[in-house]
């Protein structure tokens, strides 16, 4: 069965994620406003309805500023570690369930399944959501690549990876020393370099799309980003999240994946309406 992944927004001004099939999806991150989420969401043709929980990574303001309302608005189980849960109390305890690394969560046919990540974070983790035979990670605020991330990358059909600064913009930019050491020390984001790296060694021969992620609005450019990456992308469809908009919907198909950009979606699952802003 194909899965629909879609950026609503990605960046430290908040960090939203859809991944679903045709029955039902799930969330990662709700750090813009329940609106705007509504908004995006329904110019994708995407219904809140088929939404059936959402999973926090951490508890920094731009993957949670949205969360409270969303979740009591639609009456949506929240899956978080509790150290991060403790940082989310605007949450009801009762939508609140745990979240452990490498102990799947089923919802319908979707298994979502967290691992640990290096970030300044309480508890961090990164997730791989399956489908069947489609796996789609979500790899974003990670300081170094980790043997964690490595495995899982390595796997994936289609991935949100972190490139949030190109290093010479970073070391030449505005940015305090406190802060750039911060960013740069392990435990912050990675660079361009880092993923291209991650990208070359590690992307398996089947990975249909990428989506760069979490860019630095100050200490890098999208294009330079994506340039980076069409060198090496292959057959690997590279774009860049954004973090004023929406992305595409794409469909990730292991039998044929293709993106649903200028098409209706309804071409292409009999279900959906897609109409890009």
């Amino acid at each position: 069965m194909p899965v629909y992944i879609a950026s609503l927004n990605s960046g430290s001004n908040g960090n939203c994620y859809y991944v679903g099939n045709e029955r039902e999806a799930v969330l990662v991150d709700a750090g813009i406003s329940c609106r705007e989420t509504e908004r995006r969401m329904a110019r994708l043709g995407l219904s809140m309805q088929k939404v059936k929980a959402i999973f926090i990574s951490h508890e920094h303001s731009d993957h949670i500023r949205g969360l409270g309302v969303l979740a009591r608005k639609y009456n949506l189980p929240v899956y978080v570690t509790d150290g991060t849960a403790y940082h989310c109390g605007d949450v009801p305890k009762e939508l609140c369930f745990g979240l452990n690394a490498y102990t799947p969560v089923r919802i319908g046919g979707l298994e979502i399944t967290a691992f640990p990540k290096h970030h300044d974070a309480v508890e961090p983790h990164s997730f791989m959501i399956t489908d069947g035979d489609v796996r789609i990670g979500v790899f974003t605020d990670i300081g170094a690549p980790c043997e964690h991330l490595i495995r899982h990358f390595a796997q994936c059909h289609a991935a949100f990876l972190e490139a949030n600064y190109d290093e010479e913009m970073l070391a030449a930019g505005r940015y305090p020393f406190h802060l750039k050491r911060r960013i740069t020390g392990g435990k912050g984001h990675l660079s361009n370099r880092q993923a291209l790296q991650l990208f070359i060694d590690h992307k398996p021969h089947y990975m249909s799309h990428l989506l760069l992620a979490h860019l630095s609005k100050d200490n890098n450019d999208p294009e330079l980003a994506l340039q980076l990456f069409l060198q090496h992308a292959g057959a690997t469809h590279v774009s860049v999240a954004s973090r004023y908009n929406e992305s595409e919907v794409y469909c990730i198909d292991p039998l044929g994946a293709v993106a649903a950009s200028g098409m209706a979606l309804n071409q292409i699952t009999g279900q959906f309406q897609f109409a890009l802003s």
